[in-house]
């Protein structure tokens, strides 16, 4: 009978090994598989959209017998450094404002391309400080809090009306960010956090599971208080 329950005892550990081995196999290499995954339908993407566009003469994929990976996107990368290079002079400069002056005097269009321009520019401005804090706010309701992101200080007509200093805030949705609400929160009533806008979306996308390390700066924040008293 002790033989037996050993037997068993040690299948049983075999395949409960079994399993956290395979399971450990998945979170090793499902990250890594997505990841790529991804990489290669955003670069086959590119390539068959950016491809077409580029006379057969200097496609290199004309002349080998295989096709290359990834050639779309570098000519893509190409292109976009050669625009802002001829965006950046005198007469590039000549002709978006020409190219500006048209789209404005179409209704619809104005609309979208002046909204689209002022986002990407605040966005990618070297002096923005878009996206680069986050906040607990309390939403749907007070004492539930929710993480969202401080995109700019509330100015223009609203600031105007709410007279009290708020803050415009970007609450995204769960697991999909690029979704979301935007709230005029005031200041007083939101509490900023030390964590990084990359950390924050983890936070967000995987919904509470990836929880930014804060040990050291409480260790750290502890122990500037005792030298201070």
């Amino acid at each position: 009978m002790k033989i037996t329950k050993i037997r068993q005892t040690e299948t049983k550990n075999f395949f409960q090994r079994c399993r956290t081995y395979f399971l450990t196999g998945i979170a090793v290499t499902a990250p890594i598989g997505i990841t790529i995954y991804i990489s290669i339908i955003f670069i086959n993407f590119i390539d068959r959209n950016v491809k077409n566009l580029v006379p057969s003469t200097y496609n290199p994929d004309n002349y080998l017998p295989f096709d290359i990976p990834g050639t779309g996107l570098i000519i893509a990368i190409f292109s976009l450094i050669l625009i802002g290079f001829f965006t950046a002079s005198f007469f590039g400069k000549f002709f978006v404002n020409l190219g500006e002056k048209i789209i404005n005097r179409l209704p619809v269009f104005r609309s979208i391309y002046n909204a689209l321009k002022q986002v990407f520019q605040t966005v990618l401005g070297s002096s923005s400080k878009a996206f680069r804090e986050v906040a607990l706010i309390q939403y749907p309701r007070k004492g539930i809090w929710a993480v969202a992101f401080i995109t700019a200080e509330t100015s223009g007509e609203i600031a105007i009306k709410l007279k009290r200093k708020h803050v415009n805030v970007f609450l995204p949705t769960t697991p999909n960010p690029t979704s979301g609400f935007l709230l005029v929160v005031p200041e007083n009533d939101l509490i900023k956090l030390n964590m990084n806008i990359e950390q924050g979306m983890k936070l967000v996308i995987s919904g509470g599971i990836i929880t930014p390390d804060v040990k050291n700066k409480i260790k750290k924040k502890s122990s500037l208080r005792k030298v201070n008293q």
